[in-house]
């Protein structure tokens, strides 16, 4: 088994921390460009189209082991990558970085 530092990304660049502060920026209803603007990240654009494709292609495993902990709150998001987020929001409440709290609490990479 493996131990997971709780804000690093395995195998990226990017840390929970600045995920949780792109889909807060989403959530708000940003675009990805303008959120990722933002942020003043180091990072080229493409970098943050391709983590939320990540995100999306990983949603399946993410909702899972949440449904364990807890049932998925009511969302006003269509877009289930948001729904997702509320979710990981409501499942770690106390918790100021809900990305590092996922990965903390099940030893498992958020992105795989």
């Amino acid at each position: 088994m493996a131990i997971f530092f709780a804000e690093v990304l395995p195998r990226h660049s990017v840390t929970t921390g600045l995920l949780t502060r792109l889909l807060s920026g989403l959530q708000q209803g940003g675009s990805l460009k303008a959120v990722a603007e933002a942020l003043g990240a180091p990072f080229a654009l493409e970098t943050f189209y391709r983590l939320r494709q990540r995100l999306r292609r990983r949603l399946d495993q993410m909702r899972v082991c949440l449904h364990r902990e807890q049932r998925p709150p009511r969302s006003t998001q269509s877009d289930p990558l948001l729904q997702t987020f509320e979710h990981l929001r409501c499942a770690f409440p106390g918790e100021p970085d809900p990305a590092a709290g996922f990965q903390g609490h099940f030893q498992r990479a958020i992105l795989g």
